[in-house]
């Protein structure tokens, strides 16, 4: 399910630890590469985790209420609209579900106090007052407040301090992952049951998945061999800058650029520019981009040129309806 344009991204990640951190050759970064890849179900597990967990500590603020000597009328009329939540309870008996968020081992018991605030917050949100004033609530008004809980949860600042502490590489992540978890969510189907299958972000056996996590691999290993000698090609369309002032990230995506141009026949240069201008857009700013744009226009060329760029099959061109609405980050 992870799209090509994020596992470029995390291709240009990995590089960039290569050079920063001394690894010792390719075959490290490789092996970086794959832990990090492999380790975002258990980042997407666990942001599904929170829906539980929320519900969870809602339930154990609605007890405490109940049993509080002298409690409010709030607490001593407490709503279980939230707790019952139809989309959510059949969620949690699924057996996909509970395969994936309890084989990611985490203390959730040590981050009681972070979802109680995140209730409060919740509680202050128009959408909340808006499902609780509801006089009946069907199971898509149900799986529509589950979907919004999600996205409040994934924003909400209490929850991504958890994910934080956990792992530095999951912060870079969060955004990505939350918005492929909600996908996963929004597609389960009214009829769903505890034995409808919930797809992993990123799946071992899907011949897709291994297709281009392979292809993302291949471009690290050979981007990493490559880069010094590409350094003359470079140099040679610095026009008015010198090959030191140029910023690593820049110079690691213009390397991966040439190892597409050159070692990925069924990709269109075009296809490559485009995806590399949106990685110098996320990870550098405008400047990067216009700079990356015009070199690689031109390192595109001379490649043609002298003969290093040989494409086949859907490498030779895009449609012109494709060209028209192409979108780098779905890129399949």
């Amino acid at each position: 399910m992870l799209s090509r344009h994020f596992l470029r991204a995390k291709v240009l990640q990995t590089i960039y630890s290569f050079k920063t951190a001394a690894l010792v050759d390719e075959s490290d970064a490789g092996k970086n590469f794959k832990y990090n890849v492999e380790h975002l179900n258990d980042l997407s597990a666990l942001q599904m985790g929170c829906l539980r967990q929320f519900i969870h500590v809602n339930q154990l603020i609605i007890e405490t209420g109940l049993k509080k000597m002298m409690p409010t009328f709030e607490e001593k009329n407490p709503s279980y609209r939230l707790v019952n939540n139809a989309f959510l309870n059949r969620l949690f008996e699924n057996y996909s579900y509970r395969q994936q968020v309890e084989n990611t081992v985490f203390p959730w018991e040590l981050h009681e106090e972070s979802f109680n605030q995140a209730f409060l917050n919740l509680k202050h949100t128009k959408r909340y007052a808006e499902y609780m004033a509801l006089t009946t609530v069907s199971f898509e008004d149900e799986k529509r407040m589950a979907l919004d809980l999600f996205k409040f949860l994934m924003n909400e600042e209490t929850v991504r301090d958890i994910f934080q502490e956990r792992s530095l590489w999951w912060d870079d992540d969060f955004d990505q992952m939350a918005q492929y978890t909600y996908a996963l969510l929004k597609d389960l189907n009214d009829d769903f049951d505890e034995s409808t299958p919930i797809p992993k972000v990123f799946d071992r056996e899907a011949m897709k998945d291994i297709d281009d996590y392979n292809f993302a691999r291949q471009l690290l290993i050979d981007t990493i061999k490559t880069m010094d000698g590409n350094e003359q090609i470079i140099r040679r369309h610095l026009k008015g800058w010198e090959f030191e002032r140029v910023g690593l990230i820049d110079l690691i995506i213009i390397n991966m650029a040439i190892t597409e141009f050159t070692q990925c026949p069924t990709i269109p240069e075009r296809v490559t520019i485009d995806e590399c201008v949106e990685l110098a857009k996320e990870f550098c700013g405008d400047k990067s981009r216009i700079f990356i744009n015009g070199i690689l226009e031109k390192i595109m060329i001379e490649l043609r040129m002298s003969g290093k760029i040989n494409k086949s099959g859907r490498g030779l061109f895009i449609p012109q309806d494709e060209e028209e609405n192409f979108n780098p980050t779905n890129e399949q």
